[in-house]
Order: structure tokens, then sequence, then C-alpha cells
């Protein structure tokens, strides 16, 4: 179902999130995240760095961020690169994404890449993309991490459970694909 009919508007901006997930020949995993922002308009940020001005449909950032993982979503390596940005110095904080490598993806994930990366270092939006580049680590790995699981002798609570609605431990997903793992609801202590 698609949004309801919005008022009379102009667009001004277009942000483009492209996120994909490769298994590697050598059974690491890379997973590339690539965005662009357009305006529909000129605009002007720094006069000594592309000619002074943007203009309209040009890419206002362009950039790429890759990770190499395991399993265990520990990061082995990192390329990132910023084609287009508003600023000249911008494309040196791609640099700094290199400081993740050795982190593992996780609880904790964001504040262990803000410990290694401090803002005088890092970009926005390169930053902003470590979230997006988590989510598809996992959609991308989930069905190796299944497989893995399914082969442990005891298996345990996957991580994925309780991290939204539908995986609920209390749940219906939850009681049909992992039965195991189900908890059923607490009774409504307020008896109405």
């Amino acid at each position: 179902m698609p949004l309801p009919t919005p008022a009379e508007r102009e667009k001004k901006h277009h942000r483009k999130i492209d996120c994909e997930g490769y298994k590697r020949a050598d059974g690491l995993w890379d997973i590339e995240v690539h965005m662009v922002d357009t305006r529909t308009y000129d605009c002007t940020y720094d006069q000594y760095h592309r000619d002074g001005l943007i203009r309209a449909g040009e890419p206002v950032h362009d950039m790429w961020l890759r990770f190499t993982i395991d399993l265990d979503f520990k990061v082995h390596d990192v390329a990132a690169v910023s084609d287009q940005t508003p600023f000249g110095i911008c494309p040196r904080a791609a640099e700094a994404m290199r400081d993740i490598v050795g982190l593992q993806i996780g609880w904790g994930w964001m504040k262990q890449v803000r410990q290694r990366i401090g803002p005088e270092r890092s970009c926005t939006h390169l930053m902003d993309l470590l979230g997006q580049l988590a989510a598809t680590a996992y959609q991308t790995l989930h069905a190796e991490l299944e497989a893995r699981e399914r082969e442990r002798a005891s298996r345990e609570k996957p991580p994925i459970l309780d991290t939204c609605l539908a995986l609920s431990s209390s749940g219906p997903v939850v009681k049909n694909l992992w039965p195991e793992f189900y908890t059923p609801p607490a009774d409504d202590e307020t008896g109405l």
C-alpha cells in the first residue's frame, strides 16, 4: 500500500542508498553501500572546490563503503571512497574508516566506531551508512548463520529474536519458526 497522497509540493533533494552483500570465494563476505545525494537546484559550498558550484542534478555526495567481514561479523577490511563531496577536504575522512578493521558488528557497534573515529576525522554521511551496512550484513549472512546453527549440537537463542515486533519471543513467528525459544505472553495483570 503506498503512502497517502501528499500535499502539493516541489522536490528539492534525493538521496539514493544502494546496499549489496556478496559471499567471496575465500569464505569472507563483502558488504557494500553506495550513497548519492542530488538536489533539484544549483548550490554552493566551497568556492575552491568543484568550481564553487554544484549544479542541479549533479551529486553533492557520491560515496562508497565496503566492509569485508567473516561469519561472526568481524571486520577484516574496509574500503571507503568519496567521489563527490561539497568540500575539498571531505574525501580525507574516507581514510579514517580503515580504523574500524578488527571491530565486530553487533551490540555497541556504533559506540566502538565512535571511540576509534572521532568527529574531527569522520564524515557524517559515511558514519550514517554504517547502520545500513550492518543491517545489510545481517540480511546477507542470515541463511548461512541459520545453517551453521542447525549443525550445532545445542542451539543458542538467535540474536535476532526480541529485536522487533515480528520476532518477539512471545509472538506467533517465533512460536512457529523457533518453538524452542518461544515464551508465552505474560497474563494481563490488569484483569481487563
